[in-house]
């Protein structure tokens, strides 16, 4: 008898345990017909979207031919400026809109040239820019760029052409653009920052003219050199000493 309690005990004692875990299976896959499904509907948004890319990009170029060419016609002085420009000179980026760099007084009269033409225009801010619209595109007319930069002789004086889509463009020169870009940069446009080094390290620059120009924003030009230098780019040291003088002799 007690041989028999011990031998139900060893059994207790080596008796399996239960497992309470939960056996996870894998989901099944889906049938050939879903996946097929799944697979023709993201090769139709891709496409839509190269479509929808595709049409934005003519409309912009058809938009720009007709800016440009209908400010020209009329006779007013003005510069593409902004992301367009930059990439002419520095690195190539995709811009959704269209600055015209103008002088003052000939703003509003731009912008009635333009209203004939059959753009949607508005008196946006009097103090710098006023803005038109045409399938969905946005032609801003800029008079005044931060910092109290206008549209001077010199800056037409220096200006250059470049070739966009089968379209001449006038747009300011490489060192007009720096300073522009240094100047108008902010935490939330950082786009400029490096459209202005990509223009530095890839432009034959005149230094002088630069200096010259920078002393609107002297400060953030240094700033600018200062970092272009750090990051290998060629900037002469003798450049930034000169700059440096101007901002802190006082």
């Amino acid at each position: 008898m007690g041989e028999s309690r011990r031998s139900r005990r060893t059994q207790a004692i080596h008796r399996p345990e239960e497992s309470n875990s939960e056996v996870v299976r894998p989901s099944p896959s889906p049938p050939p017909r879903a996946r097929e499904d799944n697979a023709t509907i993201a090769k139709r948004d891709i496409l839509k979207v190269r479509r929808q890319e595709a049409d934005a990009e003519e409309a912009f170029a058809g938009v720009l031919r007709e800016a440009v060419e209908t400010v020209g016609q009329a006779g007013y002085r003005f510069l593409v400026l902004g992301g367009l420009a930059s990439s002419l000179v520095g690195r190539p980026r995709w811009t959704h809109d269209i600055d015209l760099l103008v002088r003052p007084d000939d703003a509003r009269d731009v912008l009635a040239v333009l209203r004939t033409a059959g753009f949607s225009t508005e008196e946006t801010d009097p103090v710098w820019i006023y803005k038109a619209f045409k399938r969905e595109v946005l032609v801003d007319i800029i008079f005044m760029v931060m910092g109290g930069i206008y549209l001077d002789d010199d800056m037409l004086n220096r200006s250059i052409e470049r070739d966009y889509d089968d379209l001449r463009l006038r747009i300011p020169s490489a060192e007009d653009q720096i300073v522009i870009k240094g100047i108008v940069h902010q935490e939330e446009t950082s786009r400029h920052w490096f459209d202005a080094l990509a223009i530095l390290g890839r432009a034959d620059l005149d230094w002088d003219y630069l200096l010259r120009r920078a002393r609107v924003g002297a400060r953030r030009i240094l700033a600018l050199l200062i970092y272009a230098q750090s990051s290998d780019i060629l900037v002469p040291s003798w450049v930034i000493g000169r700059l440096y003088e101007e901002v802190y002799r006082q």
